[in-house]
């Protein structure tokens, strides 16, 4: 059995809940239905609805005459949506409705069922005879004996679309989606329905404030005097209007010359910034230029240091041994037996030796009494100040004619000489810093138990007292690069 909605003409599958209806179910669903309009229902003429209102007679007689009045003259055709709300006049009687079926239907009814009773019709296939179905078994399933559960079950679904189309304006049955049109329209109806109601009982206020203002019985003095009382509250209030617009207008000056003063005050802070920019700037690149200065100045002073502490004078002038020999740049000073050193060696090494002593008097500033050093290298030489102004020779030789003989004796006066003006240094030394101390003295041509003479002295002690000559020099020298003489 197929079922077709009565709106798409779609098929339609039953609800399980349908397929075994009883008859308390039933009787459930025809109970909750609207009752079924009375064929005796007929139309109303508003003459009668009138004479029906519980209204009185005056207003009766109002209305109609009002009546007679709009009907004299040719009333405008009426808008469709109010034509929908105009009352419906020509009601359809039940008994009167019915359903034409297709021959496709006709031909597929079965011949054990009536033909008022077939299950592929439409609800509206089986004329209405007045009443409304119950759910009492009709006459036809009566007389059939013995109802296959199939055809009890398509009666009672048919006889169930017959009660709710007879009691309803809509065909039965409908697929979902019609249902749910048919639901949002009659939505839409209901809300239409209660703005219109809504409307209708804002007027009723209305009206009934208007009818309590009317039964106060306002008197005219009372009238003029709220009149008056209204006019004056008018005057007043057109007066603060105008103050109001004088009051906005000064506020729109006032503002124009905010305005104005906004805009300075952004192009001030704009030069301000933009002059911050500059100095920040300025300011980014002495910081830089100044901590390149700092690291040249530091960079130079640990420079400066560092060659502060070189000793040049240690560096020119190294005093050291080797053996039994005092060592001046590497050259032995001195003579002993078995260990022959050149006089070219020993003469170097003197004029390193007065070379040394006379630089240390220029740096004291100080001047030797009676002698003056002239350092020449190998052939250095002291002269006399005073007397003779002898100039001694302060190198040597190992010829033995006899003017080598004389000039080696020049050569111990050169060097008792320099003996003398190494003791004015180490006076002049000890005058300045006490705490100085020389482990050798000096007294004429010794200084400390060994002779610098040469001649008729043997070569160990010569060369005994040239070391302790070159130890003085040395304590000497460290004094002067050290600071001592401030």
């Amino acid at each position: 059995m197929n079922y077709v909605c009565q709106q798409c003409k779609e098929p339609l599958q039953l609800d399980a809940s349908l397929v075994d209806l009883s008859p308390s179910q039933y009787d459930i669903i025809a109970a909750s239905l609207p009752p079924a309009p009375s064929a005796r229902v007929r139309y109303m003429s508003e003459a009668e609805q009138l004479a029906h209102l519980p209204s009185s007679p005056a207003s009766k007689a109002a209305w109609q005459h009002g009546k007679q009045k709009d009907g004299a003259g040719a009333s405008p055709p009426l808008s469709l949506r109010a034509q929908g709300k105009q009352p419906q006049r020509n009601y359809i009687v039940p008994n009167e409705s019915f359903v034409l079926l297709q021959d496709s239907v006709i031909r597929s009814i079965p011949s054990a069922l009536p033909p008022n009773a077939s299950p592929f019709a439409s609800p509206r296939s089986v004329p209405i005879k007045g009443a409304p179905p119950s759910s009492k078994p009709s006459h036809t399933e009566l007389d059939q004996p013995n109802p296959t559960p199939i055809s009890h079950h398509l009666r009672s679904t048919m006889r169930l679309f017959n009660l709710l189309t007879t009691r309803t304006d809509i065909d039965h049955p409908l697929c979902a989606e019609c249902t749910q049109i048919l639901l949002s329209s009659l939505q839409r109806q209901l809300d239409e329905t209660k703005k219109e109601r809504d409307g209708y009982i804002a007027f009723e206020k209305e009206v009934k404030k208007e009818k309590e203002r009317e039964s106060q019985d306002i008197s005219k003095d009372e009238a003029e005097r709220k009149i008056e009382k209204l006019k004056i509250e008018e005057r007043a209030a057109i007066e603060q209007l105008r103050l109001a617009e004088r009051e906005r207008e000064q506020l729109d000056e006032e503002l124009g010359v905010l305005e104005l003063e906004e805009k300075a005050l952004e192009e001030e802070e704009a030069e301000f910034w933009r002059s911050h920019n500059e100095h920040q700037l300025t300011s980014t690149n002495q910081a830089a230029l100044l901590a390149s200065l700092r690291a040249a100045y530091a960079a130079d002073y640990a420079t400066y240091e560092k060659l502060e502490r070189t000793n040049v004078y240690n560096d020119a002038f190294c005093i050291g041994h080797d053996g039994v020999f005092g060592t001046i740049n590497g050259l032995r000073l001195g003579r002993v037996p078995g260990v022959p050193v050149e006089w070219p060696e020993i003469n170097a090494a003197w004029g390193q030796t007065l070379l040394l002593l006379y630089t240390i008097a220029r740096k004291l500033d100080f001047t030797f009494d009676n002698y003056r050093l002239v350092p020449m290298g190998s052939f250095s030489r002291i002269e006399r100040t005073v007397g003779d102004k002898a100039a001694y020779e302060l190198y040597g030789s190992g010829d033995l004619h006899f003017g080598r003989l004389l000039h080696n004796r020049r050569f111990d006066f050169a060097m008792v000489a320099f003996l003398e003006c190494l003791k004015q240094l180490m006076d002049y030394v000890k005058s300045q810093d006490p705490g100085v101390e020389f482990p050798h003295q000096i007294t004429k041509d010794k200084i400390g138990e060994a002779s610098v003479k040469l001649q008729f002295s043997q070569e160990e002690a010569w060369t005994r007292g040239l070391r302790h000559v070159l130890l003085a020099l040395k304590i000497i020298l460290k004094w002067t690069t050290n600071g001592g003489n401030g």
